[in-house]
C-alpha cells in the first residue's frame, strides 16, 4: 500500500500569512488537528504545518495573542513530508524516526496532495502494527 492510498487527500491549507485564527477555523472546520503551510495557493510546496498543540505551546502558553499572530508564526519547521508513492512501512518509518502523528503527503511536483496520520494507519492496519507506531510517537525523546 502507498501513501497515496493511505491518504486523507487534498487537506485543507494555507500560507504563512493566514492568522492563527483561521487556521483554527480551518482545523475545526475539516475536523483535523494540522494544517499544512504552502509557498502560495497555487504553487503547494509544504513549507510547515501548525498543529493544533503548537497553537497552545507557541501561543498561548508563552502568553501571547493568537488573535493577532499568522499561520508562519507558530508553525513547525523543517517540515517531514513522504511522496505519494511511499510505500506503508516507510510512512510508518518516517512516523516514528520523526515522533510525528501526521505526516503531509507531496506529488511528483512537490505539492501538497494529502496527509496521513495514526487514524489512517489504524484503518488499514493490524492493531500490533498500529500499536506498535502508536508506542513509537508517543515515547518520549530520546
Amino acid at each position: 500500500m502507498t501513501a497515496k492510498e493511505l491518504m486523507t487527500p487534498n487537506p485543507a491549507c494555507c500560507t504563512t500569512d493566514t492568522s492563527l485564527q483561521e487556521v483554527a477555523r480551518l482545523m475545526v472546520r475539516h475536523d483535523c488537528g494540522e494544517i499544512p503551510i504552502v509557498e502560495g495557493t497555487n504553487l503547494k510546496k509544504v513549507v510547515g504545518v501548525v498543529t493544533d498543540r503548537d497553537i497552545v505551546c507557541r501561543t498561548v502558553a508563552e502568553g501571547k495573542n493568537p488573535l493577532t499572530m499568522k499561520a508562519g508564526d507558530a508553525m513547525s519547521t523543517p517540515v517531514v513530508t513522504v511522496n505519494e508513492r511511499t510505500g506503508d512501512d516507510e510512512v510508518r518509518h518516517v512516523m516514528e524516526t520523526h515522533q510525528i502523528r501526521r505526516v503531509p503527503v507531496v506529488d511528483q511536483n512537490g505539492g501538497c496532495c494529502g496527509i496521513v496520520s495514526l487514524a489512517d494507519i489504524a484503518r488499514t492496519e493490524s492493531r500490533k502494527e498500529t500499536g506498535d507506531l502508536v508506542r513509537e510517537v508517543s515515547t518520549p525523546s530520546r
